[in-house]
């Protein structure tokens, strides 16, 4: 067998370039013109197996279930909450399982898509946090739980997916080149054809790797998991915190927005009277004055894990009052799937009883 067939003997036919694959079916004795038809299959139509596609010939088909696989993801579990937001767990080729969200609104259809099977990151108020990290999915695993939460908005609600966040379990700038991988496989025109615009992935603090991103000139957006604006108090909720400063974030970002002039948005939790008073909110406008930024604050959705308390009503009245004082954009977001734990924070890989 080829190096190039020898290479997939363990891992699957989707881990191939496109000239990789162009090669294995020369060697095998296919025009060249066949790695386009197998290569729009897999991206284009995201075919779950070789047997479904139909203008392959049977013998080729038959060759490659002999000796590749394309480890399609499965959907193992699905809730489906009060608010029609709806959680997936997946179970991936080799057992693991991670958490997908459909979350519906009036304005659009959202996957929030998982990058690690668990963390490596500990951010206390997380139930990722608490996970062990296994391993980094690969890009067609990111692939596979977009194309499914995408089937499930057509099939539930007869509504297109319309974006995509990259909000789920693990800390994508840590799986940086497989996350890419999968953006371009979404966005190109031979793959799903989703606008990068429509894209956002959130970090919660990786200054290299957000400089990273400006390098590669990306065209998604970028959001920031902030959750409070001074030192003392982001290390205590997350330690990333400790060897990625304010200071350094904040250059980071200016960085990566003068590279690419992508929209950036700062994600802060409201815990109660942690980082939910006038003052707080003070240091979050000193933080964000300096970006092209937006500022989404996010209800907190408790886990057994932790004590925080979602801040109360008239705590986040006054902050968001303090911020739009200071004319930054400001937006309130109510979590959605909160009842079946699907809701930002929640996401911990279980599979219902």
């Amino acid at each position: 067998m080829s190096e190039i067939a020898k290479k997939e003997e363990l891992g699957a036919i989707r881990k191939l370039s496109f000239e990789e694959l162009k090669q294995l079916m020369i060697q095998h004795g296919d025009p060249a013109f066949r790695a386009k038809q197998v290569h729009e299959w897999i991206w284009k139509k995201s075919a779950r197996s070789f047997d479904a596609m139909g203008n392959i010939p049977k013998t080729t088909r038959e060759w490659l279930n002999q000796h590749f696989s394309l480890q399609c993801v499965q959907t193992a579990d699905m809730q489906v909450s009060t608010d029609r937001t709806i959680k997936s767990s997946f179970k991936l080729h080799d057992g693991h399982l991670v958490e997908g969200v459909l979350i519906p609104t009036r304005e659009r259809m959202t996957a929030c898509v998982s990058s690690q099977v668990g963390c490596s990151l500990t951010c206390s108020f997380c139930a990722t946090g608490y996970m062990d990290r296994k391993r980094n999915l690969e890009s067609y695993e990111i692939y596979d739980q977009v194309v499914l939460i995408r089937d499930q908005a057509q099939e539930k609600y007869g509504i297109p997916l319309t974006n995509i966040v990259y909000m789920g379990m693990g800390e994508p700038l840590l799986n940086y080149a497989n996350v890419l991988k999968s953006i371009e496989e979404i966005t190109s025109p031979d793959g799903l054809g989703m606008s990068p615009k429509r894209i956002t992935v959130s970090t919660a603090g990786i200054a290299k790797m957000i400089k990273k991103l400006g390098d590669d000139q990306v065209k998604f957006n970028l959001a920031l998991s902030l959750h409070a604006a001074n030192d003392t108090k982001r290390n205590q909720i997350m330690p990333i915190n400790e060897t990625n400063t304010l200071v350094a974030l904040a250059e980071a970002l200016r960085y990566f927005y003068d590279k690419t002039e992508n929209e950036i948005t700062l994600e802060y939790i409201l815990f109660n009277k942690f980082n939910d008073t006038v003052e707080d909110a003070k240091e979050l406008w000193e933080f964000a004055r300096k970006l092209p930024c937006k500022i989404n604050i996010i209800e907190y959705n408790p886990i057994a894990q932790a004590t925080f308390v979602n801040a109360e009503a008239d705590a986040l009245a006054k902050f968001t009052a303090f911020l739009e004082s200071k004319k930054m954009i400001v937006n309130v977001r109510r979590s959605r799937g909160k009842d079946i734990d699907a809701a930002c924070g929640q996401l911990a890989g279980k599979k219902t009883a």
